[in-house]
């Protein structure tokens, strides 16, 4: 399987990056796995409803242009639904069943995804109801991508 985490922004924290890095070590025996950053918007703290929607409009194309046409694409979002280890694991299990081999998740910016990167993704996933640091969020991601090969192979993992 492909996976590929698309998000915005630069990773700066080493303690994230050796974590990330640690996950995708032990995951590159179960799938290829490419993390893909694009440049956030950049911007000013207080912007009006307009500004917060072009900024995200400007990401939403870098985004758009890194994901594989045949990738089944699951956004991460608040409003996405929430599902526990085992079955993220059996989402990933059913999407190689049956033939989709490239797997794009997408993490937005601190604006979150515009309208067009939602109507792209095949579905929406919500790690909580609480926000979370997007860089944050790739740290999370990547683990739980790598938990889910665990649990499909039978292997045993932290409950």
């Amino acid at each position: 399987m492909n996976i590929s985490i698309i998000s915005v922004g630069k990773l700066k924290e080493k303690y994230l990056k050796q974590g990330i890095e640690e996950y995708v070590k032990r995951l590159s025996s179960y799938a290829k796995i490419e993390l893909i950053e694009v440049a956030d918007e950049k911007a000013p703290e207080e912007l009006s409803a307009v500004e917060m929607e072009q900024v995200k409009q400007k990401e939403a194309e870098r985004i758009l242009a890194k994901i594989n046409p045949d990738a089944h694409v699951i956004a991460l979002a608040i409003e996405g639904k929430m599902k526990s280890s085992e079955e993220l694991a059996d989402t990933l299990d059913k999407l190689a069943t049956y033939g989709k081999s490239k797997v794009a998740f997408v993490i937005g910016g601190s604006l979150g995804l515009s309208n067009e990167v939602l109507k792209r993704a095949d579905e929406k996933l919500s790690f909580s109801k609480m926000t979370f640091p997007h860089q944050l969020m790739r740290l999370i991601l990547v683990e739980q991508v790598y938990r889910a090969f665990r649990i499909n192979r039978g292997e045993p993992y932290h409950k």
